[in-house]
């Protein structure tokens, strides 16, 4: 146990605000912004930024540490296995933006079926005796299905109802209600009229809408990714939305990231964001608590929320 002339250090490895992070600490807790060597070498816990590395070189320079705590889910950033080989447990924040993301993925749904950029150049450029030209749909009475039924497309579902959507869900690692469960991609696909990704970016994952399965939606569908970038064959999609198969796609996600330029960028019926759905103020305030919450937790002996597995 430290004693009260020795601090226990939290070091912030990215910007971490501090009203967010100070009142979790106890008196003898000090979190440290811009650390020098000195402060890493003492740091006890690292809470870590999802664009900040932690390789082996940095775990060597912070030979104290006790806890990683990652804002957010994703760890390619951090070498897991070094982490776990030294003893130190990676906390994670799955859930705190859980809301953000699922309200950008009605954002993005609402925008392509509701026509929100062919509509707002229409006014800007004058064109108002053109908007019967443009087609507005609706939500209501339509099918949405969901691939991955994790915390965020449980929470897409829910939303789903409030808008009269019908619900179809994918997921075979998760228990799915019988009344909405698909048994394989390609039956969701079949049956929905718009469709939103929310799985891990593996190696069986890649491309998981391909060129075969966009074939295998319904004409006129709307595709929504704000999962992990990757999930998507880009080229095929921009084939899909060229010929129609596609009437709208939405991205929040890209591999890699910053994405280079690709010509569906320029599609009409595409919208882009630069990978900020979960990155809302209410979402990163939360995540920030819940990394902090789960560092704090580790040093206490407590067990944290959730922690990274390599």
């Amino acid at each position: 146990m430290a004693s009260l002339t020795t601090p226990q250090i939290f070091v912030a490895l990215g910007s971490v605000e501090p009203d967010l992070v100070e009142p979790l600490l106890s008196e003898n807790q000090r979190l440290i912004q811009d650390p020098t060597a000195e402060d890493l070498a003492t740091a006890e816990a690292a809470i870590v930024r999802a664009a900040y590395p932690v390789d082996r070189d940095m775990l060597d320079r912070m030979p104290a540490l006790k806890v990683i705590a990652r804002t957010g889910v994703g760890t390619d950033l951090v070498d897991l296995a070094e982490a776990h080989r030294r003893g130190i447990p990676v906390v994670i924040t799955p859930g705190s933006n859980t809301a953000s993301v699922a309200e950008g993925v009605f954002a993005h749904l609402l925008c392509l079926v509701k026509k929100l950029s062919p509509l707002t150049a229409l006014v800007r450029e004058g064109r108002w005796d053109h908007r019967a030209d443009v087609v507005v749909g609706d939500l209501e009475g339509f099918t949405l299905g969901i691939i991955g039924y994790g915390r965020i497309g449980r929470r897409v579902a829910r939303i789903a109802e409030a808008f009269d959507l019908k619900v179809l869900a994918y997921d075979p690692y998760a228990e799915i209600p019988a009344a909405i469960r698909c048994d394989s991609v390609e039956e969701l696909l079949a049956g929905s009229d718009f469709t939103t990704l929310h799985v891990p970016l593996t190696s069986e994952n890649r491309n998981l809408i391909n060129a075969s399965r966009l074939k295998a939606m319904k004409p006129g569908a709307v595709l929504i990714n704000c999962s992990r970038g990757g999930l998507i064959d880009l080229n095929a999609a921009y084939e899909a939305l060229q010929s129609g198969q596609l009437s709208g796609l939405g991205l929040d996600v890209y591999d890699p990231e910053p994405p280079a330029h690709h010509p569906l960028f320029d599609h009409p019926s595409v919208v882009l964001t630069p990978h900020l759905m979960g990155f809302t103020r209410q979402g990163m305030a939360h995540t920030v608590r819940d990394a902090a919450q789960g560092a704090v937790d580790v040093l206490a002996g407590r067990k944290p929320a959730a922690v990274a597995t390599p």
